[in-house]
């Protein structure tokens, strides 16, 4: 048994359409289609007369055919143009012959000339047939084409070398017509920067930006089938090599449905901007400098609290108030008591950007210096650190790592490194509670004895390009120090 039709569905179906239906436009264009038919009755009329020899009857017919057309042409087609959608045909398809199509070419060519030189109707229709296919070809990819909309989602937050899911949905905004075969890429203006080879460059001259692959779909994505009025979501990895902005400026829908003898291509005008952060994967050089930031912060904690850091023998510099005589008796010698600073977890990351000449080592050294930043930063957002982060004017609080640290990341994703000369470390708060970590490149002996004693620098020269891969044993002895994880 065939199912019974939905009266009430229906009926809000035809509710729905005569609503959206522009009756004054109809009517516009109904009464311009009955002028135009007897203008051109008139028009066969007068040619009759004219074969009979009546010559007023003639130019009356003529006349007033040619005023209505003329009438149409002045009043129906500026108000029907105003009354309707033109934004199809401001749309921009470009196509590309196929190697098959130039084959297919190649045989229409052939045909002609050979039904020229023998005069056979039977070449004549195959050759009509073959001319055909190639316009039809051309209308149904419009029509795969036409209706498509895009939507991208990305996350939030992006790291560099951290692959990063990212969904793509294609939707098919016509009620009848499925689409096939389409690829989805980026834009062509992209792609064409992105081939281009890196140009000669002045010796304290960066890298051009046009050299490095910006974009953010790099790899085409294909979508065999789309329903028409549905949607298909695809799921694609990503993953950027460096950090800081990629940018689409728009998308490309192409298909050579059905023959493949035209490659049709439509730029979707859908532009998507994505910060990408620096990658806070491990070095090597994190591994090695944590362990003597650890004992640099350690020496610099101790001082006046309530909890017991060590029991130590007593120092001609010690107070005597800090003796502990039950130690001291048990053991014959005189031991004193080290206590831990309330404050222990206050630190100031400072990353100086003044790396002079902007040669590709000094580059490459900053690039390393600002990824060993996000690192640290990252790390002590993870172990729950009182942090502060300077850079030039850019400052953030004194707060838990965890609040500002995408802020600090940011930041790191989009500093560019500056041309003045490093001649000494930059300036820092005269506040007492804070340890400061600075990464510079200025050189060692321009460090004053003051910053020596209450920071740990990092020079830019010890930092290598590159990242290595952490292993599991290394980042268990990464969670001992004084930024150890409370288990």
């Amino acid at each position: 048994m065939k199912p019974v039709p939905d009266r009430v569905s229906m009926g809000r179906f035809y509710a729905g359409f005569l609503e959206r239906l522009d009756r004054p436009g109809w009517k516009k264009f109904a009464w311009a289609m009955v002028a135009l038919a007897v203008a051109f009755l008139l028009a066969i009329f007068s040619s009759v007369f004219a074969q009979e020899g009546r010559v007023v009857a003639t130019g009356i017919c003529a006349s007033l055919a040619l005023a209505l057309s003329g009438y149409v042409a002045l009043t129906a087609v500026p108000y029907l143009a105003r009354r309707t959608s033109l934004e199809w045909l401001r749309v921009s398809i470009d196509y590309e012959v196929t190697r098959e199509g130039w084959a297919f070419i190649a045989m229409i060519f052939v045909l002609a000339i050979a039904g020229l030189n023998t005069g056979n109707n039977l070449l004549y229709l195959v050759l009509a047939s073959l001319l055909a296919g190639i316009l039809m070809s051309g209308i149904l990819s419009f029509a795969v084409l036409m209706g498509v909309g895009l939507e991208v989602s990305l996350p939030d937050h992006v790291f560099a070398r951290r692959p990063v899911p990212a969904r793509l949905r294609l939707e098919n905004q016509k009620r009848l017509l499925p689409s096939f075969s389409i690829v989805l890429s980026g834009s062509e203006e992209a792609e064409k920067r992105a081939r281009q080879k890196p140009r000669g460059r002045a010796p304290g001259q960066a890298l051009p930006v046009e050299t490095d692959d910006r974009r953010i779909l790099r790899q085409p994505l294909y979508f065999p089938f789309l329903p028409a009025a549905q949607s298909v979501t695809r799921s694609v990895e990503l993953e950027f090599r460096h950090r800081g902005l990629y940018r689409e400026n728009g998308f490309a829908l192409s298909t050579r449905f059905p023959f493949g003898f035209l490659e049709k291509k439509l730029q979707l005008p859908v532009s998507h901007d994505l910060w990408v952060y620096p990658a806070v994967e491990p070095t090597e050089e994190f591994y090695e400098i944590l362990p003597m930031l650890s004992g640099e912060m350690e020496s610099f904690q101790r001082g006046r609290g309530h909890d017991l850091y060590s029991i130590r023998d007593l120092v001609p510099t010690d107070s005597a108030r800090h003796i502990d005589w039950k130690a001291s008796a048990r053991t014959g010698t005189l031991k004193v008591r080290e206590f831990t600073r309330e404050d222990e977890r206050r630190l100031q990351l400072i990353l100086d950007r003044r790396i002079g000449p902007l040669l590709p080592k000094a580059l490459e050294q900053f690039e390393a210096a600002v990824e060993f930043c996000a690192c640290l930063a990252w790390h002590f957002s993870e172990v729950d650190a009182q942090l502060q982060f300077l850079c030039d004017e850019f400052q953030t609080p004194v707060a838990r790592a965890g609040e500002t640290i995408y802020d600090i990341l940011q930041f790191l994703a989009a500093v560019e490194p500056s041309s003045e000369p490093p001649l000494h470390p930059p300036a820092v708060t005269a506040e007492e509670n804070l340890f400061r970590i600075i990464c510079t490149a200025a050189p060692r002996g321009s460090v004053p004895t003051a910053v020596w004693s209450r920071s740990y620098l990092i020079f830019f020269d010890e930092l290598r390009p590159g990242r290595s891969q952490e292993s599991e044993v290394r980042s268990q002895k990464s969670e001992s120090g004084p930024f150890a994880r409370p288990s």
